[in-house]
């Protein structure tokens, strides 16, 4: 799912072109592939949760109503880290791919579950990816942006 960038060498970065690229001098075409950093995702475990409950019996585990309103739930084999709510919905973050955050979020639901909720696992849904780029040379964003005004904010 990934999406390539295939940048020319004999596209130079202009200023005054509407239409410039940036790329390294003297180099051929540089192929930059994004690597997911981070996958955030929601589900409804369509049930409420008594977060008292959860807490104590559950490991990984943090809850502090006074500081936020949710379990902090974390999976050292998934890396992934779920705030639970009590209305029953979850937030899952860490994951490197939309598999892995499907996974691990079902692993959180079916922690849920062992503990005696009524879990069900509904509306699973992709919220956010972070992913990074490496050009291998240096950008020089300050020129970038003055090049491009009408897209900067």
């Amino acid at each position: 799912m990934a999406a390539d960038i295939v940048l020319e060498s004999s596209q130079v970065f202009d200023p005054s072109s509407s239409r410039s690229s940036i790329q390294p001098l003297g180099q051929g075409p540089i192929i930059v592939v994004p690597t997911i950093e981070n996958v955030v995702s929601t589900v409804n475990l369509c049930c409420t949760l008594d977060l008292k409950a959860i807490a104590p019996h559950a490991r990984n585990v943090e809850y502090n109503p006074e500081k936020f309103a949710a379990v902090v739930m974390s999976i050292k084999e998934t890396k992934t880290t779920a705030l639970i709510f009590s209305s029953g919905k979850m937030v899952c973050t860490g994951a490197k791919t939309e598999q892995h955050s499907r996974l691990a979020a079902r692993k959180h639901a079916r922690i849920i579950q062992k503990l005696g909720f009524d879990v069900k696992f509904r509306d699973f849904k992709i919220q956010n990816m972070v992913a990074a780029y490496d050009f291998t040379f240096p950008l020089d964003l300050i020129r970038l942006s003055t090049s491009h005004i009408k897209f900067t904010i």
